[in-house]
């Protein structure tokens, strides 16, 4: 495996592709937007320089990984040489399986299909392709440059030789992975959903302040974030949909916090945009 392609240039998609670079993958990284690359482009960039101010990458490693990316808005360019296609867009199954299907008819008979998915199923979306044995998820985590796991998780037809070369590719990019049966929200997800919502629930409640959730969860419980600032983190729209899907495939423990909807409705949804719980230079 030489080529890896990341399919969306946003925040995970761009830190899939800067340690995919580091990695000694030749990379593409796709988006139908120029500007949506141009951004990601100038923020690997910017990130490695830093990291080789400080010392954890030399200048060699700096040149051989930005020489080895490549940026387009044409799919086809992008994904018919791939060994492997980690798509990396929004959390919409309908978009999902649309990119899967167009990357089924570019991508060569070996090429594995990986979804970067934090709760949805790699079954349904692997099922509009005919390479149902190469499909599987493949679950960064943000920021992907920094978060040593990968999760793993095999659909119903994903292959043993699969399941392997998703591994080989986490240890490329000097990832820690865990294999998971498919399952909504997998591990991760599920846990971390459940403790972002009861602190959105304690702060619609006033028990307490935003600042002091997140003291109390890092300071008492050692959580190296508070929840309310990883959602942000994360973006609260993302947020939601992730709770709208648990909410419809685990039951009534999932219902979104009526906070976090409201948030989503004004326009406050995180770190990217400047506000969400907390406020934010842009």
């Amino acid at each position: 495996m030489e080529t890896l392609t990341v399919v969306g240039s946003g925040v995970m998609g761009r830190g899939i592709a800067y340690a995919a670079a580091l990695g000694g993958f030749h990379v593409f990284l796709h988006d139908v937007n120029e500007e949506n690359l141009d951004k990601a482009k100038n923020y690997i960039e910017t990130e490695m320089r830093k990291s080789a101010k400080k010392g954890y990458l030399n200048h060699d490693q700096v040149t051989a990984a930005l020489s080895s990316l490549e940026f387009t808005t044409d799919l086809k360019t992008a994904a018919e040489n791939a060994d492997v296609v980690i798509e990396a867009v929004f959390e919409m199954m309908e978009l999902k399986i649309d990119i899967f299907k167009q990357l089924d008819q570019y991508c060569q008979e070996h090429t594995i299909l990986a979804t970067n998915t934090s709760t949805m199923s790699p079954t349904e979306i692997a099922a509009q392709t005919s390479r149902p044995e190469k499909c599987i998820a493949m679950h960064f985590f943000n920021p992907v440059h920094k978060m040593k796991l990968i999760e793993i998780i095999r659909g119903l037809q994903t292959s043993d030789e699969t399941v392997d070369k998703a591994k080989e590719i986490g240890r490329k990019l000097n990832k820690e992975t865990v294999e998971v049966n498919e399952f909504p929200g997998f591990v991760t997800s599920r846990m971390n959903c459940l403790i972002g919502n009861e602190a959105m629930n304690l702060l619609m409640e006033g028990v307490a302040s935003a600042e002091d959730i997140d003291k109390a969860m890092k300071l008492g419980l050692n959580h190296p974030m508070g929840p309310l600032a990883l959602a942000d983190l994360v973006g609260l729209d993302t947020r939601l949909r992730n709770m709208e899907y648990l909410h419809k495939t685990l039951g009534e423990k999932y219902r979104p916090c009526p906070l976090l909807i409201k948030y989503v409705k004004a326009g406050r949804l995180g770190r990217k945009f400047g506000i969400g719980f907390y406020e934010y230079e842009v």
